[in-house]
């Protein structure tokens, strides 16, 4: 039977694969938004116009636009700490450390809070 500091450095690594995995397939995506940019020669929206909404993001990468693709990879880097977050509060859980899944859980209210307000200004 694994101690619990085996068990944290195993949700440690967990962790830390998530905030690599995030960052790898956003910069992917990023550089193939970039690619097709410069093969294309085209942003594949109006000028000075580009996707904010995730609808029109989604819509955007469907049809191969490349600002679409870069807007997707940079949702995926802002997404990355969100996800480590959530990971951050199931492992506290399963610690049953109730105070840090708390002070975890407000920081996720926070920055869902941060993400709805800066979209709409």
């Amino acid at each position: 039977m694994k101690s619990t500091k085996d068990e944290m450095l195993d949700v440690e690594k967990i962790i830390g694969q998530l905030l690599r995995i995030g960052v790898f397939i956003s910069v992917i995506i990023m550089v193939i938004g970039m690619i097709l940019l410069f093969a294309t020669g085209k942003s594949g929206y109006p000028a000075n116009s580009y996707p904010v909404g995730l609808s029109d993001i989604i819509d955007g990468c469907l049809s191969l636009k490349p600002f679409a693709l870069m807007m997707l990879g940079l949702f995926c880097l802002i997404l990355t700490p969100v996800l480590r977050v959530l990971a951050s509060i199931i492992a506290f859980a399963i610690e049953k450390d109730y105070l840090y899944v708390a002070i975890t859980i407000l920081v996720l209210l926070i920055l869902v809070v941060a993400i709805f307000v800066g979209h709409h200004y």
